[in-house]
């Protein structure tokens, strides 16, 4: 007798989809699933179609709202996988974390999380509900260890990822402190100038009665309309802002920013390399642990963050369906995979150790991010102060031209 299957999954562009369909058994949706081109992330039966479809809403974040911190859940990881290597069972693994947690929301998560799995459901699946907690790169580590019996190694590698990938953004966070630092201060110190400098000097000038330099007039007469007009201009910019934000949460508007952001020399360098670590580490990372080269590629091209990069990733995949080498299959954009990478994938498959390879691949090119990350600081740095001084500079000696020329002003 056929029942109506609620799932969530990940189409061929990375993104979510979820639906309902019509099976006698839950492999049959799950196969179902698979031929219509999807990667499947969750799916679960429902009473009916109206429950299907509720389940499908809770799945993809609009049923479940509720959200724990990255470090509680880290340490849930890492904790689980602790448990599960130790021999405990995967319920009483989930049990004994819930009983521990200090954290209100951590807790009725991960009370939820054990209700769904000792009710029979997978722990892939349970933690699918929850995407606002779990990503889908998350869920997916999981579900290929639950299929291959391996899952307190794959939480273990999870938690190892998160860990250096918390360190990553947190090295790039740390480099972009220090230039939002001057850009603040220079628009502070703009926007004094303009509102209380200025206009003290240009009343000055106006009892002169006689011209002033074209920039001491520009200067003044920019003043003015930050002092009249300020308001007006502080909505239109974030008016801008807004709609420029909403611009780049379409697809179209994301990768033609992604493409901007990769053609700026340095920065567009950082960004490659910071895509190819976060890829090398998680293909090597599942690889390691025993999961399908094409399935792996799947959830590694989540990974990348930047969907132009991503799409070298998705024609690699096809290639590889069709037999076609890894190494031979990701040619094709070299600021992404450099040819020295390419020839290193092409040793590593060649040898056997492919996993191997492109952890330490990930290693160095870790090691050289920071370095780049380094040069990215120090040059953006005077490249900031010259920037400010140029500006700040600019207001200063317009209102100095006058002064410096007072003997011809005053006659």
């Amino acid at each position: 007798m056929s029942a109506i299957y609620a799932y969530t999954a990940l189409n061929k562009d990375g993104r979510r989809t979820s639906g309902t369909l019509s099976a006698n058994s839950r492999a049959q949706a799950l196969a179902e699933v698979s031929r219509l081109g999807l990667h499947p992330v969750s799916i679960d039966q429902a009473k009916d179609a109206a429950a299907a479809a509720k389940k499908a809403a809770a799945a993809t974040g609009t049923g479940k709202t509720l959200k724990v911190s990255q470090r509680a859940v880290e340490n849930f990881t890492r904790e689980l996988a602790n448990l599960l290597a130790g021999g405990v069972s995967l319920a009483r693994a989930l049990a004994l974390l819930r009983r521990e947690a200090h954290n209100p929301s951590a807790k009725q998560l991960w009370s939820e999380v054990h209700d769904d799995v000792v009710g029979g459901t997978s722990l892939g699946d349970a933690l699918a509900k929850w995407p606002r907690t779990f990503s889908s790169v998350y869920v997916a580590m999981v579900r290929a260890g639950e299929a291959g019996g391996f899952l307190d190694v794959v939480l273990t590698q999870i938690a190892d990822f998160r860990t250096r990938e918390a360190d990553l953004m947190g090295k790039v966070k740390a480099a972009m402190i220090y230039p939002v630092v001057l850009a603040l201060l220079a628009v502070g110190v703009l926007i004094f100038l303009m509102e209380f400098f200025i206009p003290r000097f240009s009343g000055i000038f106006a009892n002169f009665g006689a011209s002033l330099p074209a920039l001491t007039l520009f200067v003044i007469h920019l003043s003015n309309i930050v002092k009249q007009y300020g308001v007006y201009v502080a909505i239109g910019l974030f008016v801008g802002f807004i709609t420029i934000k909403r611009a780049i949460a379409t697809d179209a508007g994301k990768r033609k920013l992604e493409i901007l952001i990769l053609s700026v020399p340095l920065l567009g360098t950082v960004t490659a390399s910071f895509a190819l670590v976060r890829f090398t580490r998680m293909l090597g990372t599942l690889v390691g642990a025993g999961v399908p080269l094409v399935a792996s590629l799947k959830v590694a091209r989540e990974a990348i963050g930047n969907q132009v990069l991503a799409d070298t990733v998705a024609h690699a995949t096809e290639e590889v369906q069709r037999g076609e080498p890894l190494s031979k299959s990701l040619i094709g954009n070299n600021k992404l995979f450099p040819s020295s990478v390419i020839e290193m994938i092409a040793v590593a498959e060649e040898t056997g150790k492919l996993d191997k390879e492109l952890l330490r691949i990930a290693t160095t090119y870790e090691a050289d991010l920071d370095r780049q990350l380094r040069m990215l600081v120090a040059v953006g740095e005077p490249v900031m102060l010259f920037i400010m001084a140029g500006v700040i500079g600019t207001v200063v000696v317009s209102m100095l031209l006058p002064i410096l020329n007072l003997q011809d002003v005053v006659k």
